[in-house]
């Protein structure tokens, strides 16, 4: 493990000589742009692990993706390597279909100090509700970013993630069924995403949430084969056999979305084209889940 190697796999140049907010910003960012969010072991029959050279190998050597615990884990190994101090937190995501957050605290961000300032970063979500780049933690406080205007509340403890999202435009669907999309009334763009505490994600917590999403029957993870990738003005997800993309403000305060339907010969070369992996094993697509995520 070594730092050169990933900032090759991020195709990142820049300087990294200080521990600052500049190079934070940057770092997650490229990360984003280069480092594909995606499940798609379980559905390849291989196993998800939690230790951070395996993590590390697969993602920067082998050049996959992977999700939450993968990719934060070895870009918070990064951060600290550079002088960052970083904590890891665990928070719980909100179920759209559901419309309640999980009671399950599975998904992993990073908490990053920086000369007494707090930020909280996370390359390790999905679709449209990925953050950009690390935001300040103060509650009530508007922080635009490229997917729309992301807001951390607190309350008795606990902080609250929500983006504010633009209109939608949705093209092309050659699919059977319309997606549950982050929001589908435009009167009401206020988007959840997940709620957290600032109480370190133990090792034990880690390992057994590992196991649960990649082994349950009522985990997303195994009714879902995803592959998600930030581009430079929107995100590019393959869920199941449904490719999607959304290019943020193809209009004034309008995100364009469209949607095509895959064969399986089609999902294969997708994975390659427009995410950059080569699987050792055979893919097999699921979508047995009511939406798409965008």
């Amino acid at each position: 493990m070594n730092l050169e190697e990933y900032f090759s796999r991020i195709q990142y140049s820049g300087t990294y000589s200080k521990a600052d907010l500049v190079t934070l910003n940057q770092l997650h960012e490229q990360h984003l742009r280069f480092i594909p969010y995606e499940n798609l072991s379980i559905h390849c029959g291989e196993k998800i692990v939690t230790d951070l050279e395996a993590c590390y190998n697969k993602i920067v050597r082998k050049k996959r993706g992977g999700w939450c615990s993968e990719n934060n884990s070895v870009f918070a190994w990064v951060l600290k390597k550079l002088g960052y101090d970083v904590t890891l937190l665990a928070a719980c995501v909100y179920d759209i279909e559901k419309k309640a957050y999980s009671d399950r605290m599975s998904h992993m961000i990073i908490k990053v100090v920086i000369n007494g300032n707090t930020y909280i970063a996370d390359v390790g979500f999905s679709s449209s509700r990925q953050i950009r780049q690390p935001l300040e933690l103060t509650s009530g406080k508007d922080q635009p970013q490229i997917p729309g205007v992301f807001r951390l509340t607190e309350e008795s403890g606990v902080w609250y993630l929500d983006k504010i999202s633009r209109k939608k435009s949705v093209h092309h669907q050659s699919f059977h069924g319309l997606p549950l999309l982050e929001n589908n009334e435009n009167s009401n763009r206020v988007v959840k995403i997940y709620r957290f505490t600032l109480e370190p994600y133990s090792t034990e917590q880690l390992q057994l949430n590992c196991i649960y999403l990649q082994t349950s029957p009522e985990s997303l993870f195994t009714k879902k084969s995803i592959c998600c990738l930030q581009t430079h003005d929107g995100v590019q997800t393959l869920v199941g056999w449904t490719y999607g993309e959304v290019t943020y403000k193809y209009e004034e305060d309008m995100d364009l979305i469209t949607f095509k339907t895959l064969t399986d010969e089609e999902v294969k070369n997708t994975v390659k084209e427009k995410f950059g992996i080569v699987l050792e094993k055979k893919l097999v697509p699921a979508n047995n889940a009511a939406h798409i995520l965008v």
